[in-house]
């Protein structure tokens, strides 16, 4: 009887690790778009401005020239511990120099390392995942133009059981979409102040709150949310919540200040900064984008 019995329970057991693996094991996505893509360089920048590489991934403090040396360490304070952004510089060992052009598409779309392990969603790839073939190939491009830093990337704090890379995996399928938030774009404009929005300045990674488990609450599109620490307050950028006109958004995308003649702080600093190295047409974008999301939210 008492065999019978734990075979009875090993069997829904094995299902469930069975299901587990399945569910959680990395799932590179589709490279066709990006292994035909012609890099180049030059366009490679204008994407490596509009996703912020450089404001995540330039060392602490850097200035002048400093930014473009990518060797990582800035920290990132959240819920489930600290991560640090870590060096990718064209250095082959400590950066992404020894990477090929299909494993840096499998990291920042799929988040997914070239040893075949997920990425803590705190790099935005549930944003870059809607990023063509063409820019992932471009930035790769570009960020192999920069100059090489052999400083080691700093591990992540992070305690049990987020530590367990693995239930990644599980988060990814909860949370993880290459849908739009704003499923139709009626113009060419919106269209690419919605790609600049959603996808390549990942925005909604600040501007949205979070569930419990650390994924957007797209219900509550672009309100404001607490910072990660816990500390502050990142403000709502939709119309209900920010109030401001298309032009005041513009001026304060361009120029830094406010309707009330406040300046920029924070990490908007970067954010005006990395705007400046784009086309006007794509911050008008941008305000379109956000003076078009639903009054309700």
């Amino acid at each position: 009887m008492t065999r019978r019995l734990l075979l009875a329970l090993a069997g829904p057991g094995f299902l469930g690790l069975a299901a587990f693996i399945l569910l959680t094991q990395p799932r590179p996505g589709n490279m066709d778009d990006v292994l035909a893509a012609t890099a180049d360089a030059a366009r490679g920048a204008q994407v490596f401005a509009a996703a912020g590489c450089g404001s995540c991934h330039m060392s602490p403090g850097a200035s002048g020239n400093a930014p473009l040396v990518l060797a990582g360490g800035m920290e990132f304070a959240s819920p489930f511990g600290t991560f640090h952004a870590p060096n990718i510089s064209p250095d082959p060992i400590h950066g992404i120099g020894g990477w090929t052009l299909e494993q840096f598409a499998c990291a920042i779309r799929d988040g997914i390392s070239p040893q075949g392990e997920h990425y803590y969603p705190a790099f935005p790839y549930t944003a870059y995942n809607k990023m063509t073939g063409q820019e992932v190939a471009d930035l790769f491009a570009y960020l192999q133009s920069l100059p090489a830093s052999a400083e080691p990337s700093r591990p992540h704090e992070i305690g049990f059981p987020f530590n367990i890379r693995r239930l990644l995996g599980g988060w990814k399928f909860l949370f993880t979409s290459r849908d739009w938030q704003m499923a139709e774009a009626a113009t060419p404009e919106l269209a690419r102040g919605r790609h600049l929005v959603e996808a390549l300045a990942h925005c909604a990674e600040c501007h949205t709150p979070r569930n419990a488990l650390g994924g957007l609450d797209r219900g509550r599109w672009m309100t404001g949310a607490p910072t990660p620490d816990g500390k502050g307050r990142v403000p709502g950028i939709t119309p209900a919540t920010l109030g401001w006109s298309a032009d005041e958004i513009f001026t304060y995308l361009t120029t830094g200040f406010t309707p009330e003649f406040d300046s920029v702080g924070g990490h908007m600093t970067h954010v005006v900064d990395n705007l400046a190295h784009l086309p006007e047409a794509d911050v008008r974008a941008i305000v379109a984008y956000l003076k078009a999301l639903p009054e309700g939210q």
